[in-house]
């Protein structure tokens, strides 16, 4: 290469051809690797990839578990506060269901009962407290807390009569069972 090409390479390539061949690395003196021990080390290097994979998929997995698990604890967490809540409130909607049953001759004090109880009904509403409805309905030993029987020909087979105490479900868990008389 004449000194005129050699100034118009760039500098990085003139430093590779300026330097000495000893600083080259040495190859050992038994010449190259064998084909079997590359093959080997490939092996080798990609079992380990594999291992390391599995751990991966392994650990994303168990993270997805609990991330699953955690998130149905706390709606079950929070399903118990709320019927624990409600339970607390039932003596106080049986009070007052009461006293709309009695007559009175105050009818700003019957007014005030009733929105009282509208106010309680809507409060249970709104955290998803649904009534029982069982008057007229067939018995269902999951809902209904059977305390009588009675033998009535005007009514079907297993059929709720009265009703003494109404029951209440959050979502699909019972709070309180509807305390029933049964026909037949």
């Amino acid at each position: 290469m004449s000194k005129k090409e050699k100034d118009q390479q760039p500098r990085e390539e003139q430093a590779v051809e300026e330097t000495p061949q000893a600083e080259a690395p040495q190859a050992s003196t038994e010449g190259p690797a064998p084909q079997e021990d590359r093959v080997d080390e490939a092996e080798r290097w990609k079992a380990a990839v594999a291992e390391q994979e599995d751990k991966f998929l392994r650990l994303c997995a168990e993270y997805d578990n609990f991330r699953k698990r955690t998130q149905k604890e706390k709606e079950s967490i929070y399903a118990d506060a709320t019927a624990k809540a409600v339970s607390a409130l039932l003596p106080v909607y049986d009070n007052l269901e009461r006293a709309l049953k009695q007559e009175t001759a105050d009818e700003a004090y019957k007014k005030g009962v009733e929105m009282t109880m509208a106010g309680l009904r809507k409060a249970f509403e709104s955290l998803g407290v649904t009534e029982i409805d069982a008057a007229g309905q067939s018995f269902d030993p999951n809902i209904h807390n059977a305390v009588m029987h009675v033998e009535d020909e005007a009514l079907g087979e297993s059929t709720v009569a009265e009703v003494f105490q109404a029951g209440f479900m959050l979502g699909e868990k019972v709070i309180r069972f509807a305390m029933v008389k049964v026909a037949n």
